[in-house]
């Protein structure tokens, strides 16, 4: 009897008030830092998928891509009455290729390719150098990889894109709300189609629905948009969409340019010693020709840039 009544108190004690209340506290702590730890989750979930998104909407490309004039070469007709909705254009560009001249080098380029070869197999070539003779090497310039790909780029007649949306409306009254902005034909408008709005980075796309409404609208870079009894002035500008095509690397190989060695021990101006090296191999009987260019380095290096299927130095 005595140990039955020992059990029971000590049951009592086990299932005390004091202990449930301080399991709840518990549970309900533990609780709290669970829906603290998922809505920070949550939160770097929704920044992760905000900055997947804003890099889809551009691409970069680093290259050194050369200047130059764009030369239109055709003119087509886009299938379906596509002329009535783009304007576009393609264009191939490649990348100038570097080579890194050291101290006591030379890169010779001849107009003709089998003049560069013949110096190239002769090897051992003796410059002179007003009062003294130079022994240089001539050798194939190693040149790194480069890129070439195509351009293509879509310039919408029907669309337009607007940003410096201010954010004081829910998502679909701004919608609406740009829109009614954009159909009025007191203020260049028409007829809208579509409003794709991104709320995130104060954005839209509008498409409206006859062709020449984007392009009265774009001859300003503002247009007022009415909104809370109230009008914002938001920038226009007009919906370009770009995508590449035809990315390829490729290893490049100066057929005109000659890289020469063995210029160390000149100590001279270096464009005296750039006139020499071009008066040598201007000469036939130096298993030379026309010479294009001459660059040397003595003092310091340089970087030589070459340019796709010319193998000029720049």
């Amino acid at each position: 009897m005595d140990a039955d009544m020992s059990n029971k108190k000590q049951a009592c004690k086990e299932h005390s008030p004091e202990k449930e209340v301080m399991i709840v506290e518990q549970s309900e702590g533990l609780i709290h830092e669970i829906m603290r730890e998922n809505f920070q989750l949550d939160q770097e979930i929704k920044k992760l998928e905000a900055e997947l998104h804003s890099d889809a909407r551009e691409f970069k490309i680093k290259e050194n891509i050369p200047e130059g004039k764009l030369k239109f070469v055709s003119v087509e007709n886009p299938e379906h009455g596509g002329h009535f909705s783009n304007s576009s254009c393609s264009f191939q560009v490649s990348s100038h290729i570097l080579y890194e001249l050291q101290k006591g080098q030379a890169l010779i380029t001849f107009e003709k390719e089998e003049v560069a070869q013949n110096v190239i197999s002769m090897g051992k070539h003796v410059v002179q150098m007003e009062k003294t003779s130079v022994e240089v090497t001539a050798h194939p310039v190693p040149l790194h990889i480069g890129v070439r790909f195509l351009v293509h780029v879509d310039v919408s007649k029907m669309k337009i894109n607007v940003t410096g949306i201010p954010d004081e409306l829910p998502e679909d009254q701004t919608r609406d709300k740009l829109e009614l902005s954009f159909c009025k034909s007191r203020n260049g408008g028409g007829e809208v189609e579509s409003v794709d709005y991104d709320r995130k980075s104060g954005s839209a796309v509008v498409t409206f629905v006859e062709a020449g409404v984007a392009d009265k609208i774009l001859k300003k870079r503002d247009y007022p948009l009415y909104m809370n009894s109230k009008c914002y002035r938001v920038t226009v500008s007009p919906f370009i969409e770009r995508r590449l095509e035809k990315y390829q690397v490729f290893s490049a190989v100066s057929k005109k340019t000659v890289l020469l060695t063995g210029l160390e021990v000149v100590w001279m101006d270096e464009e005296i010693v750039e006139d020499l090296i071009s008066i040598h191999f201007q000469r036939k009987n130096n298993g030379g020709g026309e010479v294009d260019a001459v660059k040397c380095s003595l003092d310091q290096s340089y970087t030589a840039y070459f340019e796709e299927a010319r193998g000029t130095i720049w």
